[in-house]
């Protein structure tokens, strides 16, 4: 199973004094490093390199992008996804949630979720330009809808909730893929086409990866896919992520966290360190709350090396010196 170095980076968001520490709700413990701060406030971040800088895009206003020469910064706002509102008439169409950059076919993409907190009423949009910086993107709408919506009710559209979009492309075949998901009946896998339109969309190709089957809530989200010979890696946030100031804390252990399995193929099965399943409430966990100062990391993503800097994880988090209404990014070298 990939070990977390002690390399990491934060990007700090700077808030009020932070809520009393409870020794029953934040742990001390220092099984997990430190992060390094990055200086940039950041929610579900997705990190892109290309022609030797750093793009960022985070959940907001129609996407935030951001450019840095290093990952620790300093950032610079160049301009935004999304012209305006997303073109599809649901939920937080004006500040779409979770967004993900990739580089495809000599293009440049942004899958986005537009959802309600707790609905399933939700939709994954997709975005394109040949620019990250020239502001040319052309929003393409809806690519999946759940709840409502052209093809809802097929599975597994049916049964799940189209938020928190991850892509991967196979590097055995060179077939691209979406992850996606958050509780429902949890994370799944989705081929798509070259294109990245859904492959076979009356009868797609899906993989169930992450899935809680014997408790009622199942706070499995934030997928992402990554792969290192010979294994593949699927990564998910397990927990309570956000919003702790309004709706008060979980029970330690209950908040966000980054876990992982993994498998000798992109359709699974995928395994913990103790062989137990995804599906079967499998998941070891990488990173928790420790030193009583990380609190609830998760959505995550997996930055390749390149040259003689290894992979590295990024995430956000709660940092408890600082407060509470809002979550920073982090990242930790994986060897």
């Amino acid at each position: 199973m990939v070990r977390l170095t002690l390399l990491g980076l934060v990007l700090w968001l700077y808030l009020a004094a932070a809520t009393p520490l409870n020794p029953h709700v934040f742990s001390d413990t220092t099984d997990y490093p430190l992060p390094n701060p990055g200086n940039i406030a950041a929610h579900d971040p997705s990190i892109l390199e290309y022609n030797n800088n750093f793009y960022l895009i985070k959940g907001g206003v129609r996407i935030p992008i951001f450019r840095a020469p290093k990952l620790d910064g300093p950032w610079t706002r160049i301009g935004t996804v999304l012209h305006g509102p997303s073109t599809i008439e649901k939920g937080n169409r004006r500040r779409p949630w979770a967004p993900t950059v990739a580089w495809w076919n000599n293009r440049f993409y942004c899958f986005y979720s537009v959802s309600q907190t707790g609905k399933r009423n939700s939709a994954i949009g997709l975005a394109s330009s040949d620019s990250l910086e020239s502001g040319a993107w052309t929003d393409h709408g809806a690519l999946i809808h759940t709840g409502t919506g052209p093809g809802s009710d097929i599975y597994p559209f049916n049964v799940t909730n189209a938020i928190d979009p991850a892509f991967f492309v196979d590097l055995d075949n060179g077939k691209p893929y979406l992850q996606y998901g958050s509780f429902w009946d949890g994370i799944f896998q989705i081929a798509l086409n070259d294109d990245l339109s859904v492959g076979n969309p009356t009868n797609p190709t899906a993989d169930h990866l992450v899935y809680l089957p014997d408790e009622k809530r199942k706070p499995n989200e934030g997928p992402f896919m990554s792969h290192r010979a010979p294994f593949y890696y699927a990564w998910f946030s397990h927990g309570k992520c956000c919003r702790f100031e309004d709706m008060g804390f979980p029970e330690k252990g209950n908040e966000y966290s980054i876990r992982v399995g993994r498998a000798t193929n992109v359709h699974g099965p995928f395994v913990d360190r103790d062989g137990k399943s995804l599906l079967e409430g499998g998941g070891s966990i990488v990173y928790g709350s420790s030193h009583g100062e990380v609190y609830a990391p998760g959505g995550i993503g997996i930055l390749p090396g390149a040259g003689d800097r290894p992979d590295v994880l990024y995430y956000h988090y709660h940092n408890t010196s600082i407060g509470f209404k809002q979550e920073v990014c982090a990242q930790d070298t994986l060897p």
